[in-house]
């Protein structure tokens, strides 16, 4: 996700188990909740997390605004199972888990059914050739572009200023709207919700860099 973290995880120990403890929160189809996931949750607004890794901005963003449905998309089962714990463990009733690549939004989401998606630390797959990986490219952006409502959003933040400036050209050039833009986050004066990442990059005195992107 970040230019200095080996994102590598180890197998986590009891893994099978400790996920069957969260399976309330993680739909083992969601595929089949398409068009539905208001309907069957109760909520009127849903937003996104892709690459959620270990909860700590999902679980935080979701105490503040307990009218929306957060759901989390994480494919490293390590971190998927952290992430589900910590809202097992407080409690938190508006917030899901899904395991599954990004590349899969249209098949689990109707056209229009996401308010808003939020992209922390996404890895940079710094080779050109790599750039259809990056979860700001075009590609990407038009699969959030379905998933998402007339004036849906993406706010996407990074330590890494060589996506920064990819992602805002992709951004620019799909026609999204820009607000917000900072190359310096801690100072922005802007509303945040800090990482587990993040935390470790502003300690080493590492810029962060946000942008708020809206669908015309």
């Amino acid at each position: 996700m970040g230019e200095c973290v080996n994102l590598r995880m180890r197998k986590k120990p009891n893994l099978d188990i400790r996920l069957e403890r969260c399976a309330e929160i993680m739909p083992e189809a969601p595929s089949e909740l398409r068009g539905k996931w208001k309907e069957n949750f109760g909520f009127d607004k849903i937003c996104l997390e892709i690459g959620c890794g270990k909860g700590r901005f999902i679980t935080e963003t979701a105490k503040k605004d307990a009218d929306t449905l957060f759901i989390g998309i994480e494919k490293e089962p390590g971190a998927l199972v952290m992430a589900a714990e910590k809202v097992m463990e407080q409690k938190i009733p508006n917030v899901l888990f899904i395991s599954a690549d990004a590349s899969l939004l249209s098949e689990i989401f109707e056209d229009g059914e996401v308010t808003g998606i939020y992209l922390n630390f996404s890895d940079p797959w710094p080779r050109k050739k790599q750039a259809k990986r990056r979860l700001t490219h075009g590609d990407f952006l038009a699969l959030y572009d379905k998933a998402l409502c007339d004036e849906g959003f993406i706010f996407f933040k990074t330590d890494n200023s060589k996506l920064f400036e990819f992602s805002l050209n992709s951004m620019l050039e799909y026609g999204l709207r820009l607000r917000n833009i900072t190359f310096d986050l801690a100072g922005s004066g802007l509303d945040n919700v800090v990482t587990e990442y993040e935390e470790r990059f502003m300690e080493q005195g590492m810029n962060i860099y946000r942008v708020e992107a809206y669908k015309v």
